[in-house]
């Protein structure tokens, strides 16, 4: 039986700590039998987890049995990991163990430095905090989990399921993990990643704002608009405006286009009826080809599963 151990810290988020407790606690085999043994272990006898103090009844020596070591997230992402719990970490995984974070777990496992020089990822609002404070780690924000072989890490809250699932079908196969993803009520596989969650927020702007242009640009949206008109809305030479442009918000003039086109085309597809055709039209796309490319590239899902996901519905008086 594969034994999965489950790290509790002062200040865990009880949603992380709870999700593969009760996901692998649950997985059964096509005999009935358990397909994971589940321990949760502390360095400390109890744990505070918000709302609630609970007793675990395993100490970090019980790692050694673990086959799977998950690390939920912590409430307090800036809390020092105590040296014990770096210690066996170092050791579980000098002998193979399998260590995967949950949401801002992630920050436990890269204070380990096991995940230098590996890609990893954790909630979209925490990643880019987690690169400034490691910066040997390659940060995705835009995917649910990422698989480095004996290092993996999720992004916020329900990614944590999926990594789970993910987990359980590379230990026992899809027939297993499409059981255990059924009584979860849950995909086995989602459509698109983190990003489509991801609140993009307008670039911050220093003196010289170029606010009055990013409105122009807002309500000029649908045109075909090129750099060379920009830089004259802007008043500057091209070779200035595109300087200018990129010291203030860390991107090309063009790419911050495409990325308002885009964010406009997400607030149609969540507000009106307006076909796919009609919002690639109104936001200023060459083609419905050329705006699912791109909408799927940038959001990682279609324009049709997006609108299924986010739809908003008005309630019913």
């Amino acid at each position: 039986m594969h034994t999965v151990a489950v790290i509790a810290l002062d200040g865990v988020l009880a949603f992380d700590l709870s999700t593969p407790v009760e996901l692998f606690g649950r997985v059964r085999l096509p005999n009935g039998q358990p397909a994971y043994r589940v321990l949760v272990c502390a360095a400390t006898g109890e744990v505070s987890a918000g709302p609630f103090v609970m007793r675990v009844p395993w100490g970090l020596d019980k790692l050694a049995e673990a086959d799977t070591i998950i690390l939920p997230g912590l409430a307090d992402i800036s809390a020092p990991v105590p040296g014990e719990v770096l210690v066996a970490l170092h050791q579980a995984a000098e002998r193979g163990t399998r260590l995967a974070s949950i949401c801002v777990g992630a920050f436990t496992l890269a204070a380990t430095g096991l995940l230098d020089g590996l890609r990893a990822t954790t909630h979209w609002l925490a990643a880019h905090e987690l690169a400034r404070q490691y910066p040997n780690i390659s940060v995705d924000p835009n995917v649910l989990f990422v698989d480095n072989g004996q290092f993996l890490t999720s992004a916020g809250a329900a990614a944590g399921l999926d990594l789970c699932l993910y987990l359980v079908r590379k230990d026992y196969g899809a027939a297993v993990a499409a059981d255990a993803a059924r009584y979860a009520v849950m995909p086995l596989e989602r459509d698109g990643g983190q990003a489509q969650f991801i609140i993009h927020e307008r670039p911050s702007l220093d003196g010289v704002s170029l606010e009055p242009l990013m409105r122009w640009i807002e309500g000029n949206i649908w045109r075909n608009l090129t750099l060379e008109e920009l830089a004259v809305q802007a008043g500057m030479s091209l070779r200035t405006f595109s300087r200018h442009f990129r010291e203030q918000t860390g991107t090309t003039p063009m790419q911050w286009v495409q990325r308002a086109r885009l964010h406009q085309a997400q607030y149609l597809l969540e507000t009106t009826d307006f076909s796919v055709e009609q919002i690639a039209s109104r936001v200023g796309f060459g083609s419905t080809t050329t705006f699912r490319d791109n909408f799927r590239q940038f959001i990682g899902n279609s324009p049709q599963s997006y609108r299924r996901n986010f739809r908003y519905s008005q309630p019913q008086s």
